[in-house]
């Protein structure tokens, strides 16, 4: 299978580390416009530098996707510099350091601000895309969720579980609505993998039983790597996902209930 994407413009957002820089830098290896974005600055400028001596080209920006306003400007600023935008994808998204706690502990705040950044940013950015994508008649949208907007979160957080799976829900709606100008939009739903700081704390805390019980439990008995969920993304970006469209892509070692 040969994926190029020479001619393309793909945004990455929450492209500091983790998921978003290993797609990033996937795409630029593969000829691409990169234009990534998160709100952690000195990590989006490591970005930045890993992905300068690639074929592809990469600029990057501190946006909020929570920020509607701001998440508009960078768009143009894109489409006034590329002209197009080929290919969104949604990865900003986390627990924002947040743990299991019991429901009638989780104060308003809490919930909301993991919707944001999860559900609220991915719309936001679809919204802004949207209409050059309908003008060029074209457009690939990719949304990272979670295995837990499928089934039960393992960190415990119900906003989390909660905003993941109205992510997935989100896809499937504007698969529906953008289908009609060629805009393909599906969701990776990644298993677990040592990607973020987050997640390598979740995993240092089951210690050494706790971390064979998990990885047990993946058909594959091992952990994934964010580069793995990064093909899945350049899978549903490339030409050999041209009919494929509303659906989810769970990337996660075959994982066993």
């Amino acid at each position: 299978m040969n994926i190029a994407f020479d001619d393309k413009t793909v945004i990455v957002t929450g492209a500091a580390h983790g998921f978003g820089r290993a797609i990033a830098r996937e795409f630029a290896a593969l000829g691409a416009s990169v234009w990534a974005c998160d709100i952690i600055a000195e990590e989006l400028a490591e970005t930045d530098r890993i992905c300068q001596d690639l074929p592809g080209a990469c600029q990057v920006k501190v946006v909020d996707v929570r920020d509607r306003a701001a998440v508009f400007a960078f768009v143009n600023e894109i489409l006034a510099e590329d002209e197009s935008v080929h290919v969104l994808v949604n990865n900003a998204g986390g627990v924002l350091g947040q743990v299991g706690r019991p429901l009638e502990a989780i104060s308003e705040d809490d919930w909301d601000s993991i919707f944001e950044v999860n559900t609220r940013g991915a719309f936001y950015f679809a919204q802004a895309v949207a209409p050059s994508m309908k003008a060029q008649r074209y457009g690939r949208i990719v949304n990272i969720s979670s295995g837990a907007g499928l089934g039960v979160s393992l960190t415990g957080i119900q906003a989390y579980a909660s905003a993941k799976a109205a992510q997935i829900g989100l896809t499937r709606q504007l698969a529906h609505e953008l289908g009609a100008w060629n805009i393909t939009v599906n969701n990776i739903a990644p298993g677990f993998v040592l990607s973020n700081p987050n997640s390598i704390r979740q995993f240092e805390s089951y210690g050494e039983n706790g971390q064979r019980a998990l990885i047990d439990r993946f058909a594959l008995k091992r952990l994934g790597a964010a580069e793995d969920i990064a093909h899945g993304v350049l899978f549903f970006a490339s030409d050999y996902a041209n009919w494929i469209t509303g659906q989810v892509l769970s990337v996660d070692g075959g994982r066993l209930g």
